[in-house]
């Protein structure tokens, strides 16, 4: 628990056997209304942590309206038992329609289907859907509580105004708050300091690196002075931006050296050309492509794959099918 502005907190929720540790989920002191925004896995103890951290500050269950940044079950998964009967639990209307694709297994079978067609083996990508602690640890319904919101929703708690921003790529709806007043942004997974926002493939977004890196352009332009990031520690919010623009021109160029050094290779062959930085469980140093836990490939691969489709939407490769896999040529 942590105070970073007036009637503003951060509560640490953990997220146990996580690389990321934690999540930051704020809660803002109203009048009558409190605002709680993300809530972390559906487990005990990030339920116990926000409990915790709610009352520290005067709040409660039956106090407190829920403003989800986006979908992913790190952000979103104890939404429903935090938010008590009377709550409003917001989030943004692309994100919520996938949700409830996901909650219907629709989603499960779509992102399969496509990592199989990228050159993922059938067993592997079928065993990481079925044992991802990401969708264990997700919401298990939606319920009335749940509002659609657009780009530009605002909220008023107590003396502070935010308005909700689209900025889409890590997932379909993402959105930040902003406080215009204060200078303050609430910047969900769009911006992260220490490390880079996991932009990959959605059957519902086409581009979403296009998308990315344009909401990236767009959120430099507000006058930020104190940015609230959804993991780990805050930054210079400006100067962030710009890294992580830098970092996706240097993985779209790496992106496309591969596929023309190498012609004719699956997204899943490319994945493990690319540069990756990540320590497999009982190795020292940089572990290979053959090393890299199941769940960790699944991840990389769907970042690979919005390289290979920004580049595919830009005309700058192309790609063939041969047995109902696709490869990749440069243009």
């Amino acid at each position: 628990m942590e105070k970073i502005g007036r009637n503003i907190y951060r509560i640490g929720v953990p997220l146990r056997g996580n690389p990321l540790k934690e999540v930051n989920s704020y809660l803002m002191i109203g009048n009558e209304r409190d605002l709680l925004i993300d809530t972390g896995f559906r487990r005990e103890e990030c339920i116990q942590a926000l409990r915790n951290g709610l009352e520290e500050a005067g709040s409660n269950s039956e106090r407190v309206d829920v403003f989800l940044t986006h979908l992913h079950s790190d952000h979103s998964g104890m939404a429903a038992e935090i938010a008590g009967a009377a709550s409003r639990i917001f989030i943004n209307e692309k994100d919520l329609e996938l949700m409830k694709k996901v909650l219907n297994g629709r989603n499960k079978t779509d992102m399969a289907l496509r990592f199989i067609s990228e050159g993922m083996a059938a067993d592997m990508a079928e065993r990481i859907q079925m044992t991802n602690p990401a969708r264990l640890a997700a919401l298990e319904e939606i319920d009335e509580r749940f509002c659609a919101i657009q780009d530009g929703h605002g909220f008023q708690v107590g003396e502070h105004e935010l308005q909700a921003i689209e900025m889409p790529g890590h997932s379909p709806g993402q959105m930040m708050l902003w406080m215009e007043k204060e200078k303050m942004m609430f910047t969900g997974d769009h911006v992260l300091f220490d490390i880079t926002p996991n932009i990959t493939a959605y059957a519902e977004m086409q581009d979403a690196l296009g998308l990315y890196m344009d909401g990236l352009k767009r959120a430099a332009k507000y006058p930020v002075k104190y940015a609230l990031p959804g993991h780990r520690k805050p930054g210079e919010y400006h100067q962030r931006i710009q890294e992580l623009l830098a970092h996706h021109e240097k993985r779209i160029a790496e992106a496309e050296y591969i596929v023309t050094k190498h012609a004719g290779l699956t997204a899943y062959e490319i994945t493990g050309h690319m540069t990756w930085k990540i320590h497999a469980p009982g190795k020292t140093g940089r572990a290979s492509w053959e090393e890299f836990p199941e769940i960790q490939r699944w991840y990389a691969m769907g970042e690979c794959l919005s390289h290979l489709d920004y580049l595919y939407h830009r005309g700058r490769l192309n790609f063939e099918w041969e047995n109902g896999v696709r490869r990749y040529y440069i243009n």
